[in-house]
């Protein structure tokens, strides 16, 4: 095996290790995991050399497994209906940050670290959303503000924006999208964070009313308002089961 092989591998285990940890509430720290994997701390400071590589390396992990998870879900749907696949996608984020709370904290909540940045460059599961939101204006041209349109600032950031996206798909003609894209994103990440910790009546979350809400409001603006009736009943098919795949209550 060669030493690149070696390495990649070494990391890998300390990453499971890592996720192991997080999913079991444990604290996660480089001596933590170098107890779990059989390593001495100077040693595991070859693979990861300070808490904030640890953490951005074990969120990568999680955050890849998980837009997994979303394609799945995306790609049972047709691939004419891009609507169709970012509801499916949607409804699968929330499931899987439901079943998988510890995880989604890490990827999506920690404010311990300064890699968050990075990370949000870097995540899959924006790159997984960006390219349906881009899908679905394609098919349905929804009205996106210009950038003279928007204040100053807000249209100098949307010049070079921060946000896991090609942005190929988004000429400067287009670069007021990446404004609705955010707020859409907020919309369904603000739900989400909402249910997962709990803020909000347990029966609401369980029930999925807040959800659904949250697609409502969002079907004026991205031009679904006609698509809604269909895009509710593919919403009510999909959360025909628990948030945690267990069966609704009745």
């Amino acid at each position: 095996m060669s030493t690149a092989s070696r390495h990649a591998t070494s990391q890998a285990r300390i990453v499971a290790a890592a996720r192991t940890l997080v999913a079991d509430g444990k604290d996660l720290t480089l001596r933590a995991v170098a107890r779990e994997v059989g390593m001495t701390a100077p040693a595991l400071y070859r693979y990861a050399a300070s808490h904030e590589e640890l953490v951005l390396l074990t969120a990568l992990a999680i955050d890849a497994d998980a837009a997994k998870q979303l394609a799945r879900a995306r790609d049972e749907q047709p691939v004419d209906d891009p609507a169709a696949r970012l509801i499916a996608s949607a409804v699968a984020f929330r499931r899987w940050a439901l079943d998988n709370k510890a995880e989604f904290a890490l990827v999506f909540t920690n404010v311990d670290v300064t890699c968050v940045e990075e990370l949000q460059q870097q995540a899959a599961t924006g790159m997984h959303f960006s390219e349906l939101f881009a899908q679905v204006w394609a098919k349905y041209q929804f009205p996106i503000p210009r950038l003279e349109e928007l204040e100053p600032s807000l249209a100098e950031i949307l010049r070079a924006p921060l946000v896991p996206a090609d942005l190929s798909q988004f000429p400067d003609e287009l670069r007021g999208l990446i404004w609705l894209l955010e707020r859409a994103w907020s919309a369904l990440y603000g739900t989400v964070t909402l249910e997962v910790y709990g803020h909000i009546d347990p029966r609401i979350v369980e029930q999925g009313h807040l959800f659904r809400a949250m697609i409502n409001d969002q079907a004026g603006p991205l031009g679904l308002t006609d698509e809604l009736p269909r895009l509710q009943q593919l919403v009510s098919d999909l959360l025909g089961r628990g948030p945690s795949g267990c069966p609704r209550r009745p």
